[in-house]
């Protein structure tokens, strides 16, 4: 018989030995792998070298993963600060709460700095790994399943997600299903990862769009998402802080594709920054050498011989 509603795991960490084994961190680790793999295949066919992707994600995904644990800690600090709380808690981030804004905000500055360091421009680089991004946050939702967390109101329908009695927020202890809302953001993303690449080739997007693209997607399913959730949250003038977010950052997207395909049409060809002056990528500056310098640092044997006076040209007066 079928049940009607999706049961919970019966448990999300495994011991081998003295280790434990998380599926929380298993799956952010797996949507990693995929966001560097698909980005990769990407910036490829952008025209970029093999290998790039991996080099700044280096920097990108240490930043993101703190950027998100910080967001989360911040926007709910009443988790981890005050009486019967434990400060240290907020180091556990095993235990789930990753902000994706701060993931994107921090996880972006490590970007700039390998893409620096890379000697490539920053906008091919966020829309090459794009979708790649939105698939690692489809996979990494997937997560907040084992940790029984991230859900919306109490539901009858058919895919309701049942909650043991001890994740169940205050005041909703009667009720033992709930909307699965983390999983209708990892549908939604799926369905965002799709339009992305399909806008990316009919319009030849560039110049930082389809990264915009994610992101307005984003805000627009993270905002009636967020509105179904019931669980403990900081709010501003009735709102949580996330729909808040959703609507500036949301806004801030929208503009800045439109401002862009007016400004910079089409896609970009060069993905590599300007050298320095005088000064190749990837090499250290090398003084520049006139003819006459170069002729007196010559060996004697090498040198032509001294010009006679008739050999000397004289000057045309005109």
């Amino acid at each position: 018989m079928i049940p009607a509603f999706i049961p919970s795991p019966d448990q999300g960490v495994w011991n081998i030995g003295p280790l434990p084994i998380r599926a929380y961190a298993l799956l952010i680790v797996a949507g990693i792998v995929v966001a560097v793999w698909w980005g990769n295949r990407r910036y490829l066919a952008r025209g970029g070298n093999p290998g790039t992707i991996t080099d700044i994600a280096i920097w990108a995904v240490p930043f993101g993963i703190v950027g998100g644990r910080l967001y989360h800690v911040i926007t709910d600090n009443q988790l981890y600060f005050g009486p019967g709380k434990n400060p240290m808690d907020a180091f556990l981030i095993w235990e789930g709460g990753l902000g994706i804004w701060g993931a994107v905000a921090l996880g972006a500055l490590g970007a700039w700095i390998g893409a620096r360091r890379s000697g490539v421009l920053l906008p091919p680089v966020a829309d090459a790994i794009a979708p790649g991004i939105v698939a690692a946050q489809a996979i990494g939702r997937l997560g907040n399943y084992f940790n029984q967390e991230l859900f919306g109101a109490p539901t009858t329908v058919p895919w309701g997600l049942e909650i043991d009695l001890a994740n169940r927020p205050a005041g909703y202890e009667e009720f033992s299903t709930f909307h699965p809302t983390f999983l209708y953001e990892s549908l939604w993303l799926v369905a965002l990862a799709i339009l992305l690449v399909w806008a990316d080739r009919r319009f030849t997007m560039g110049h930082g769009r389809v990264f915009a693209l994610y992101v307005l997607g984003y805000c627009t399913g993270r905002l009636w998402i967020e509105l179904l959730r019931v669980d403990s949250a900081n709010t501003i003038l009735g709102l949580r802080v996330n729909v808040w977010t959703s609507i500036l950052v949301g806004i801030g997207a929208l503009v800045y594709l439109v401002v862009s395909a007016r400004t910079r049409p089409g896609r970009e060809t060069v993905l590599t920054r300007s050298p320095e002056p005088g000064a190749e990528p990837g090499a250290d500056p090398q003084p520049e050498h006139s003819e006459e310098s170069a002729s007196a640092s010559a060996p004697e044997s090498e040198r032509g011989p001294d010009p006679g006076p008739d050999d000397r040209a004289e000057p045309v007066v005109g």
